[in-house]
């Protein structure tokens, strides 16, 4: 059997651990001497980068444009909407020097946003003339977490959070799931990563919604990880903060707001869900690097031929790269795979005298041998679609296998102690019976689903059943 990558600990001997091996081998991030804080490293920032490149396109298809709000929040600012601030408060950073002066006010580090954009759109709004503000930022926020692990739970992260407000409460909801069905795309087409949608229950929305929707993914090992979400406001904080705007009717009105977001979290979702024991695994149309091409000696043709190779595939929108890096091939093979690149192509000498050159997939690390003279586009083109095809539906299957039914909390606790994963179970809808569940090894509610019920009865007490929920262990 071929030994994996030996800087990687099996992910079916310590998951935690190989996650931690991945994000180092592959360069992606690195441990800092600011505790809590990663430094994202430039293999690492290439993806995020192109998530960034990506989403904002979508975001900007629908009208929506960027803008920055600042970092600090007056302490004033945020209590004027109680829930946020019980919400976070135990993550809240707080500044309360400037230079060697105490400061009259303290300041919050923005855990994230809301309270700015209202006190903005306070004062910019007066008129349904001047609705809808579709706005998004690309920031970075702070959370003072007491666990952290580079990419899912840091104290720093970079995310994108947007914030709309509307004349109506119609216009609002219908963007709140607007922008839910965005990151769900974008979870299945691009990420490869087969996601749930749904609603979060009162206990665990977003302090201050009325209601949060949520895209749920599962990791390999049978670990749930909020993927993205969206928030419903209703004119909560629009009433706290006093945006209001006079309506066609020539009435005074507090504005409907949403609030939606998704961060570098993304990056560690792709590395639990397809990454293997030698190293990161990248969907192509994530990928910021699809193809490297490894010439083998320097003999002319292959030279030539490597150049030619890669000039028709960057021409042609495919990312491709030549390594002439003064490395032995085999170093140039394991770098390029352990960096997740998803084609590799080979091209020495003695192929080029039989007229052939070697393909490699990164998803299976399968080798095919063509002839040279092959459409290289169209083969590459249809290659590259093969491994995000391939990628999804390993993942898919791999999430149906941990998917489960309970009827009763025994079944739940069975599954827990035998493999996590998605649990499919009927709810009466009181907290209490949430709670109940959440002592089984830390089980939450993920989402309500719109799915058929699959019992009448609630899983924890028997009463009659109101929703059909997905629970799970969470990251």
């Amino acid at each position: 059997m071929e030994k994996q990558n030996n800087k990687i600990t099996s992910r079916n001997i310590d998951f935690a651990k190989w996650y931690t091996d991945v994000v180092r081998a592959a360069n992606l991030a690195d441990y800092t001497s600011v505790k809590g804080c990663i430094a994202i490293e430039p293999n690492g920032y290439a993806i995020w980068e192109k998530m960034q490149e990506i989403l904002d396109k979508e975001f900007k298809k629908l009208g929506h444009v960027n803008c920055q709000m600042p970092l600090l929040i007056p302490e004033n600012l945020l209590n004027k909407e109680k829930d946020l601030v019980e919400g976070f408060a135990p993550e809240v950073a707080w500044v309360t020097i400037g230079g060697q002066k105490e400061l009259e006010e303290k300041l919050c580090i923005r855990p994230t946003s809301e309270t700015l954009f209202c006190d903005y759109y306070k004062n910019h709004v007066k008129s349904h003339r001047d609705l809808p503000k579709l706005y998004n930022q690309w920031c970075n926020v702070l959370r003072w977490e007491k666990e952290t692990r580079p990419f899912l739970r840091s104290r720093e992260f970079l995310w994108q959070e947007g914030h709309t407000i509307h004349a109506t409460a119609e216009e609002a909801k219908k963007e709140t799931d607007q922008m839910l069905e965005v990151y769900y795309n974008f979870f299945n087409d691009v990420l490869a990563i087969p996601s749930i949608k749904g609603r979060k229950t009162e206990k665990e929305k977003f302090a201050g919604a009325e209601y949060t929707l949520t895209n749920e993914a599962l990791m390999y090992n049978g670990v749930a990880l909020q993927s993205s979400t969206s928030h419903y406001f209703g004119q909560k904080f629009s009433s706290a903060y006093d945006v209001k705007f006079t309506s066609i009717e020539n009435k005074e009105e507090y504005v409907y707001q949403t609030s939606w977001g998704t961060t570098t979290r993304m990056i560690g979702a792709l590395i639990m869900v397809h990454s293997d024991d030698y190293g990161l695994v990248l969907p192509p149309r994530i990928a910021p690097k699809q193809v490297v091409i490894v010439p083998i000696g320097n003999n002319d043709e292959v030279i030539n031929l490597s150049n030619k190779i890669n000039k028709e595939l960057l021409e042609n929108n495919i990312t491709s790269y030549i390594d002439n890096t003064d490395k032995s091939p085999g170093f140039k093979f394991a770098e390029a795979e352990v960096n997740g690149i998803p084609v590799r192509i080979e091209i020495g000498a003695r192929d080029l005298e039989q007229n052939k050159i070697t393909f490699a997939r990164r998803d299976t690390r399968e080798k095919m041998i063509e002839n040279k003279d092959i459409n290289i586009v169209d083969y590459v083109s249809n290659l590259l679609e093969t491994i995000q095809k391939d990628m999804y539906e390993r993942a898919l299957k791999r999430r149906n296998e941990l998917t489960f039914e309970a009827h009763n909390m025994s079944d739940i606790e069975n599954i827990l102690n035998t493999q996590p994963g998605f649990i499919h179970a009927m709810w009466c809808g009181d907290e209490a019976c949430e709670l109940k569940i959440k002592e089984i090894k830390g089980c939450k509610s993920r989402c309500i689903t719109e799915e058929p019920p699959i019992d009448t009865k609630c899983v924890c007490c028997g009463k009659e059943a109101k929703h059909h929920v997905i629970w799970g262990i969470q990251y």
